[in-house]
């Protein structure tokens, strides 16, 4: 590969990032580094109806979250420039050679391209009116023809088309013979010009279609490689038409495989779900994977084995990136559509969870327990984290889990501090003892501490499980929690024997 590797993400403002299209953008990165490219992010926002204010933000904070920085794309002067109401002073002010990155900003040059091929008899402008195109289309439909523009205006002269009323330009596709592109996961793709229409590549207000703007910015920013989706793919033989008028050299095109739902029957999109009586939706968008605690790490390594293998010989399903940019290649994307395995992902960010260091374990729990309105103790975390660090799936996890420490007192079920099988006599002589051993006991450690309590329950003639469960409901509120020690230990001696007296005095009254 001997030219320099320039390769693009360009998503349309139209709300939250979906997790596909930041597969697209991953493997893009991932391409660019391995081949010491550029990576260039691009916005299209042509399509202003579907614009969604907030919508670049979404993009570009997903982005930064995974680590996906780009080396060319929108400065802070171009988004203030677009159709919004955001404030873009903390934007990621980048810029480039080849801008602005913003195709709403472009539509001068476009209308330029669209002039250059009408010049050269390669595009027409037609002013047929919407009433006449339903018409049209009625008619071939009575007849069973597949619905297309009946090319009408391109045999119009010039002058013969007002325009001083809305119209838009046409392609003058070939009627006869074949378009052929080439794609390297997918080999030759073929059509026989004779089923294309003469598609619109410039609207009558002005914007282009995605046909004529990713054609024309993927000239002009030196574009040498377009990974995208293949749901791009019954476009592909219009944006070689497109190149063969403009008489451009083509850059590598690259379908990437679709993401289906977990059951590989339909594309991944909101699932409405069960489990245990329990309706949810399962996350597709990037900023739900980032609430629910996923770690970006997790997820980047994830979404690169969706479609794509590392080759043969290596097992491993944990790499780091550099090791993925090392490995990344196109000739190991598989063309069939891939099915996206929420378990698989739980699974490996439990794995990247397990191998934080405890520090940096706590530093990424705490935002959420914040935002689920705790005051954190810093302290009680950090002695906490280890015995729970096993158990986390997500980092929100953490929150139902440490919850009990961070508040100043808890109102446990009074039916759930007397365990099975214990009377209310038997319960409150059980948190007695543990009151009075924990007022005295050193060092006030877990596994000290667990000791110590086991020696208690077998003296009483208790097996330890029944004599742990009303002094975990007491201290924690919950049935289930972390450890019992390591949670009496990371609340402390005096708050710990405080919950003991309250559940005590919940019994006797």
């Amino acid at each position: 590969m001997t030219d320099p590797v320039r390769v693009r993400f360009a998503p349309s403002p139209t709300g939250f990032l979906h997790v596909g299209g930041l597969r697209t953008a991953l493997f893009n990165w991932l391409f660019a580094r391995k081949h010491t490219g550029v990576f260039i992010l691009r916005i299209e926002d042509t399509d202003q109806k579907r614009y969604t204010p907030g919508g670049v933000r979404a993009i570009m904070d997903s982005l930064l979250w995974l680590g996906l920085s780009w080396d060319e794309g929108p400065d802070r002067a171009s988004l203030r420039r677009m159709k919004s109401d955001e404030d873009y002073d903390s934007a990621s002010d980048v810029g480039g050679p080849y801008g602005p990155y913003v195709e709403s900003l472009k539509l001068d040059r476009y209308k330029q391209a669209a002039e250059e091929l009408i010049a050269k008899g390669r595009a027409y402008r037609c002013d047929c009116t919407p009433q006449r195109l339903d018409q049209v289309r009625k008619e071939q439909m009575t007849r069973k023809e597949p619905p297309r523009y009946d090319r009408l205006c391109r045999s119009k002269k010039p002058g013969e088309v007002d325009l001083n009323k809305p119209h838009v330009v046409r392609l003058a596709v070939p009627l006869e013979g074949q378009t052929t592109g080439h794609d390297v996961i997918r080999g030759p793709i073929t059509v026989e010009n004779r089923t294309l229409d003469d598609f619109i590549f410039l609207k009558s207000d002005g914007f282009p279609t995605y046909h004529l703007a990713a054609i024309v910015d993927d000239h002009d920013m030196r574009i040498s490689h377009v990974l995208r989706g293949d749901e791009w793919l019954p476009s592909f033989p219009r944006h070689v038409l497109m190149y063969q008028a403009f008489g451009w050299e083509p850059p590598i095109y690259a379908h990437l495989p679709v993401i289906l739902n977990p059951t590989g029957k339909g594309k991944m999109s909101k699932r409405k779900a069960q489990a245990a009586g329990v309706k949810f939706e399962e996350s597709v968008f990037v900023s739900e994977f980032r609430e629910a605690g996923y770690l970006p790490e997790a997820l980047s390594n994830f979404l690169a084995l969706v479609g794509w293998a590392p080759g043969e010989g290596i097992e491993q399903e944990i790499f780091t990136t550099d090791e993925l940019i090392r490995l990344f290649s196109l000739e190991h994307v598989n063309p069939a559509a891939a099915a996206f395995p929420y378990d698989k992902l739980d699974w490996m960010n439990g794995e990247y969870i397990r191998a934080l260091p405890v520090e940096e374990l706590v530093k990424r729990i705490t935002p959420f327990l914040l935002d689920a309105a705790f005051e954190v103790d810093t302290e009680r975390l950090l002695k906490i984290a280890p015995a729970i660090q096993e158990r986390l799936v997500t980092l929100k996890d953490a929150v139902e889990m440490t919850d009990f420490l961070f508040v100043e007192s808890i109102s446990p079920d009074r039916a759930q501090l007397v365990g099975q099988g214990m009377t209310k006599e038997t319960t409150l002589n059980v948190l007695q003892q543990a009151e009075t051993l924990l007022s005295t006991f050193e060092p006030f450690e877990a596994e000290p501490l667990e000791h110590a309590f086991r020696a208690v329950a077998e003296d009483a003639g208790m097996k330890p499980g029944l004599f742990f469960t009303p002094i975990r409901v007491a201290v924690t509120g919950k049935t289930v929690s972390p450890p019992l020690f390591a949670s009496i230990a990371a609340l402390g001696r005096e708050k710990a024997i405080e919950r003991l007296e309250n559940a005590e005095q919940l019994l006797e009254g």
